[in-house]
């Protein structure tokens, strides 16, 4: 993770900080923007909030995909040394990203509490709950993909396409209270929004209506981290390691 942290980053200038100050500035931008074209409340949500919520989710599942897709061909030469797996390359890109993200998360609440745009948690439990489950799932989705991309080119260059699909179903940017009884089980059977709709109960407590399933997020995320350490077993004899 140090090695990480020094070719990323740098040792000048921000360097780590960059880790939180690229989320952060994003969140904000959105916030900003979003200020201009949107009510102060949507559905009786603050606006603050709902971006908030959303969008960090967002940037979670986003940032853990982007770094993990060329990780370990980026990385190839370390292999070389026994102690170093394909496996250490993935999770320590995985955990410098969960943490960046939530520091940010943490300063933008923090900053926002300060505006009287946020109230305190109502429940510490479900949104780090929900946090949690939202970065298993999107890790074990990141390592399937990225395994995938080592053995197959194309997965690589339609893995943006997957992460931009992934925007409109991913509860980020509606609530499943929002969307109509018809369409609501089509999208309660990806399993993002149940993670993200987890976070903001625990934000916005019982006035505001969620809808999740914890087992069934929870089934998903170990699910698709057990088939992600499947692939990767098999990926180390796709690669040439010099």
């Amino acid at each position: 993770m140090m090695r990480e942290i020094v070719t990323r980053y740098g040792r000048e200038g921000l360097g780590f900080l960059w880790l939180v100050a690229e989320p952060l500035l994003f969140c904000l931008f959105v916030l900003v923007m979003w200020s201009f074209i949107k009510p102060a409340y949507e559905h009786g949500i603050r606006l603050g909030a709902f971006v908030m919520t959303g969008y960090m989710s967002m940037l979670l599942i986003r940032h853990i995909m982007s770094t993990c897709l060329a990780a370990v061909q980026a990385n190839v030469g370390l292999l070389y040394h026994r102690q170093v797996t394909i496996l250490h390359i993935y999770v320590s890109r995985i955990l410098l990203e969960i943490l960046g993200t939530s520091i940010a998360f943490f300063v933008v609440y923090v900053l926002l509490f300060s505006l009287g745009q946020v109230q305190l948690p109502h429940d510490m439990l479900q949104l780090i709950g929900g946090w949690t489950l939202l970065a298993a799932q999107s890790s074990g989705l990141a390592i399937i993909i990225a395994a995938l991309a080592v053995r197959f080119d194309t997965v690589e260059r339609i893995a943006p396409l997957i992460q931009y699909g992934l925007i409109p179903v991913s509860g980020a940017f509606v609530m499943a209270a929002w969307v109509p009884q018809e369409f609501r089980n089509v999208l309660l059977a990806v399993p993002f929004p149940h993670a993200v709709e987890l976070v903001r109960s625990g934000v916005f407590g019982e006035f505001v209506p969620t809808y999740y399933d914890i087992p069934y997020a929870l089934y998903w995320a170990l699910g698709l981290n057990l088939v992600g350490m499947l692939l990767l077993a098999k990926a180390k004899y796709y690669l040439e390691v010099e």
